[in-house]
């Protein structure tokens, strides 16, 4: 079975590999890419940041011809009066189906959110408020903001738990 990712983000593309060479036992290749979301480099709702990760895994299946693609997006949202992270995934399917899962939401402190409502991207913001590089790539920010309790791989890993699950259970009773 032939699996593509759609993104080079090694926190994301580590997700994929261990939740799915765990729960497949099929002879599995996988191939990720870079692929367009077809939403804004950093997206501001809930909904915007699913329809990236749906726009990821479509776009991924096509480009890679793979069997089944991920996509993984992570954004923001506002809750009244505070932004929350947001993250979500996809799974397409060559049948065409499309199953979607959402993740961990946590507040982003208002040092961190002013920023982002001023249009920066939250990686770079999380870069410089930690003094580190490529936080998105390792703990992330959920990762900051739990103290080192889950990291951005593992709040992926827990997405990709759900849309699996949900993969399964269609193979089994939606035949």
């Amino acid at each position: 079975m032939k699996v593509g990712i759609g993104t080079t983000n090694k926190a994301k593309v580590g997700a994929v590999l261990t939740v799915v060479t765990k729960h497949f036992h099929d002879i599995l290749t996988f191939e990720h890419i870079s692929v367009d979301s077809g939403v804004s480099s950093q997206p501001m709702s809930t909904e915007e940041t699913r329809i990236g990760a749906i726009n990821r895994a479509k776009n991924t299946l096509a480009e890679t011809n793979s069997d089944i693609a991920f996509g993984l997006e992570g954004g923001v949202t506002m809750i009244g009066d505070t932004m929350y992270l947001c993250n979500w995934g996809a799974l397409a399917i060559t049948n065409g189906q499309v199953l979607t899962a959402a993740g961990a939401q946590i507040p982003l402190p208002k040092e961190i959110a002013v920023q982002i409502a001023g249009g920066r991207e939250l990686g770079p913001v999380m870069d410089d408020f930690v003094h580190q590089l490529d936080t998105r790539q390792n703990a992330g920010a959920i990762g900051i903001f739990t103290d080192g309790m889950i990291d951005r791989k593992e709040m992926f890993e827990h997405i990709l738990l759900q849309l699996v699950g949900q993969y399964f259970f269609y193979e089994k009773y939606a035949k």
